[in-house]
């Protein structure tokens, strides 16, 4: 039912995964107009796994590019999620307030499920709330930008671009609000080291990570010891020849780790990569090295908005957090109003780990 004060607006809904799914059910409800643009085939965002990452670039570079057109970059695969990931918070605390995340019969019952039952669980939700008729999927949001001719940002619009992947037809609409709800696990963000650009052998980022078997008898760098560094290290020790683990401190590994690399011949504990040399050399600040087949780097993820015409309006606030301002004050309104906004779900309930048990 339309609450009394306030009118029904038109709203595009950038994603169906958790954030997106959640607030086109809830602005529904409200009254509101809904369209949800989903550029994959199936709603769940990061959660709906996908195992062909042979057309993404390996490090995700090249792939953000100003939004002038529907043919801007964008990265091809939208999922992180590697095959073994189970979740990292117990299901009691990953569902809706009111659509527990329960357990069901003929399906992954324990308290720390694999990725595939919180698919599942979205998709429930999805077709419980009839949510589905709101979704365009396979579309692919190329441009979003205010409409220029508003006098005084009022009554602010946004033109949205959409593009149908298999038919390539563009679409443009207006919209009164835009809710951007693309997550932030997909951008490959990645440290500057010397020698990376001219280093011959492979290097991945932990994004297009899937299985540990093309890694067999391989010496294999990981960077990072962030949960997806600690799960892929220990996937790679049952098969690579060694495990080269290195970390940006070593003051901070924490006892369990240290604990499991004791169990492992193979795996080892190092500091900061210092360079790369062109004959596969990794040299460390420590001044030890190794000769390695691959490195890869789990460093984490960087807010992007490749369709976005920010206008000087909108700026990305130290790589982490998207926000409207100004710098005149006729125009504090666009900002009071949030009439786009950045959704994103909260950190202890969406997190992508898997258990080290």
């Amino acid at each position: 039912m339309m609450s009394e004060r306030c009118q029904s607006k038109s709203v595009c809904v950038i994603g169906a995964g958790p954030s997106g799914l959640v607030a086109a059910r809830e602005l529904e409800k409200e009254g509101h107009r809904v369209v949800v643009l989903e550029q994959n085939h199936d709603v769940g965002g990061q959660w709906l796994y996908d195992p062909n990452v042979e057309g993404e670039d390996p490090l995700g570079r090249n792939t953000t590019s100003p939004p002038t057109n529907h043919n801007s970059h964008h990265v091809k695969v939208h999922s992180s999620v590697y095959t073994s990931l189970r979740l990292g918070s117990p299901r009691e605390i990953m569902g809706f307030t009111d659509f527990p995340f329960s357990v069901k019969k003929g399906r992954d019952t324990r308290r720390f499920p694999g990725h595939r039952e919180l698919l599942l669980y979205l998709q429930d939700f999805c077709d419980w709330f009839e949510l589905r008729d709101l979704i365009r999927f396979n579309t692919r949001v190329a441009y979003v930008g205010m409409l220029d001719h508003v006098v005084g940002f009022q009554d602010l619009k946004w033109l949205v671009k959409s593009v149908e992947k298999k038919t390539q037809i563009v679409m443009e609409e207006v919209f009164d609000s835009v809710v951007v709800a693309t997550g932030h696990y997909s951008q490959p963000r990645l440290p500057s080291i010397k020698g990376m650009d001219s280093w011959k052998r492979k290097q991945i980022h932990s994004h297009i990570y899937r299985v540990p078997d093309p890694f067999c008898d391989e010496v294999v760098v990981v960077v990072g010891t962030s949960q997806s560094g600690h799960d892929i290290s220990m996937e790679l020790v049952e098969v690579a020849k060694a495990v080269y683990l290195s970390a940006r401190s070593l003051n901070n590994i924490f006892e369990g780790l240290a604990k499991v690399i004791s169990k492992h011949d193979n795996l080892h504990l190092r500091p900061q990569i210092e360079s790369l040399q062109e004959d596969g050399k990794v040299l460390f600040v420590d001044g030890s090295w190794v000769i390695a087949d691959t490195i890869i780097y789990c460093t984490g993820y960087s807010y992007t908005f490749p369709f976005l015409d920010r206008k000087g309006i909108v700026a990305i606030d130290d790589d982490r957090e998207a926000k409207i301002f100004s710098a005149h004050a006729h125009k504090k309104n666009l900002a009071d109003q949030n009439r786009i906004s950045r959704r994103l779900p909260e950190t202890n309930q969406f997190t992508s780990r898997r258990t080290m048990a």
